[in-house]
C-alpha cells in the first residue's frame, strides 16, 4: 500500500513542475519517502509512550527497543528507493521512537541494517510475491531475540558508509507494534498491531489529541478485542461492546503515558461531529456525544488512582464491559 501511494505522490509532483522529468520524479519520490517516514516517526513515538508507560499493568509485557524497519524489496522500484535513502542493501531503519533504546543507542533514520545478532540481511530469503511477509518475519524474529535474551546486536552502516555494531537492551513494553498505512484514512487494530492511515485526520491535531486516537486502538489490542470478536462473532452488539470498552480505556492508557487523560474526551468532542457518521453510521458505535460521556465518566477514578499511587492502575481499577 505504501508503494502505490508513493507513486501517486510522485506523479502529482511531476505534473506540477517544469524541471526535467527524471529529476522531478526522483525528487518527488524522495520527498514522499521522507513524508511517510516522518509520519511513521510520529506514530512510533506516541505509541512508544503508551506501551512503555503502561508496561507495569500489561501481564504480557516484553522487552522492546522502539525500532521500525523497512524492506526496500517491497517497493516496485527498489533501486530508486535505495538511491533516495542512500543504502545499497534491502533493510533500513524506517523510524525510531523518541526516547526508546534504539534512539538512545544512536540508530539513525534510513541507516542500512547489515546484520541482527549475526544474521546477515544479505542472506535473507528473497522477498517473493508476498513481499510484505519478509519484513513481518524480520520484525517477529527481532522480537523473539529480544524476548529470549533481553537485548539484540545490530550491525548497521551510517550515512558516511561506516559500519558500526551496537548492542541494544530492551525495556518492558506492552506488546503492540505501530505502523502508518499509506493511502488510508482509517485507524485500526488487529491484536498485535495498531495501523494508522497516512491520511488520518489525527495527524493535524495536537499530539495529546492524536495520542487519544492511538490509545483507543491500542486499548483494543491490550483488552484482546480482535481475538474475542473472532471467537464470538462480529455482530453489532459485540463490536459496540468492544468499541465502548476501548473508549473508556483511552484515558487510563494516556495518563500512564504522561498525557492529560482529559484529552481523550476532548479528542472525541473534536473528532466525533465530523467523523462518526451521524445518522448514517451502523449501530456498532455509540454516538460521539455518548462516547465522550463514557470517557468522562472514567476520569474521577483515574484522578483518584493518580493521587494515591502516581499511576492509573487500570489492571486493578478498570471495570470491564459486561458480556452481551
Amino acid at each position: 500500500m505504501k508503494v502505490k501511494f508513493l507513486k501517486i505522490i510522485a506523479a502529482t509532483c511531476l505534473a506540477a513542475t517544469g524541471i526535467p522529468a527524471a529529476a522531478a520524479a526522483d525528487n518527488a519520490f524522495a520527498q514522499s519517502l521522507h513524508l511517510l517516514q516522518q509520519r511513521d516517526q510520529q506514530v512510533q513515538s506516541i505509541g512508544w509512550k503508551l506501551v512503555r508507560g503502561n508496561a507495569a499493568f500489561c501481564p504480557d509485557a516484553r522487552p522492546s527497543i522502539g525500532l521500525l524497519l523497512q524492506d526496500v524489496a517491497a517497493f516496485t522500484a527498489p533501486q530508486t528507493v535505495r538511491s533516495a535513502i542512500g543504502i545499497s542493501g534491502d533493510i533500513a531503519v524506517q523510524a525510531v521512537a523518541a526516547g526508546a533504546p534504539a534512539q538512545t543507542a544512536g540508530l539513525p533514520v534510513f541507516a542500512e541494517i547489515l546484520a541482527i545478532d549475526g544474521e546477515q540481511m544479505k542472506d535473507l530469503a528473497p522477498a517473493g510475491k508476498k513481499n510484505w511477509r519478509r519484513l513481518l518475519d524480520l520484525h517477529q524474529s527481532l522480537q523473539s531475540r529480544l524476548s529470549a535474551n533481553g537485548k539484540v546486536s545490530v550491525m548497521w552502516r551510517d550515512g558516511a558508509h561506516e559500519t558500526r555494531t551496537t548492542q541494544i537492551a530492551g525495556v518492558p513494553a506492552c506488546p503492540s507494534s505501530f505502523e502508518v498505512i499509506a493511502g488510508s484514512a482509517k485507524a485500526s487494530a488487529n491484536g498485535q498491531r495498531v495501523a494508522i492511515g497516512e491520511n488520518f485526520v489525527g495527524f493535524s491535531y495536537p499530539e495529546n489529541l492524536f495520542a487519544a486516537a492511538i490509545a483507543h486502538e491500542l486499548a483494543h489490542n491490550i483488552l484482546g478485542h480482535p481475538g474475542w470478536l473472532d471467537a464470538n462473532g462480529r455482530k453489532q452488539r459485540n463490536v459496540r461492546r468492544t468499541e465502548r470498552e476501548a473508549d473508556r480505556m483511552m484515558p487510563w492508557l494516556m495518563a500512564n503515558a504522561g498525557y492529560d487523560p482529559t484529552a481523550a474526551e476532548r479528542f472525541m468532542r473534536l473528532w466525533g461531529p465530523g467523523h462518526d457518521g451521524g445518522l448514517l453510521r451502523g449501530r456498532t458505535h455509540d454516538g460521539w456525544d455518548e462516547r465522550a460521556d463514557f470517557i468522562a465518566a472514567e476520569l474521577p477514578a483515574i484522578r483518584q488512582s493518580m493521587a494515591e499511587s502516581g499511576t492509573a492502575d487500570w489492571a486493578r481499577l478498570f471495570v470491564r464491559q459486561d458480556q452481551p
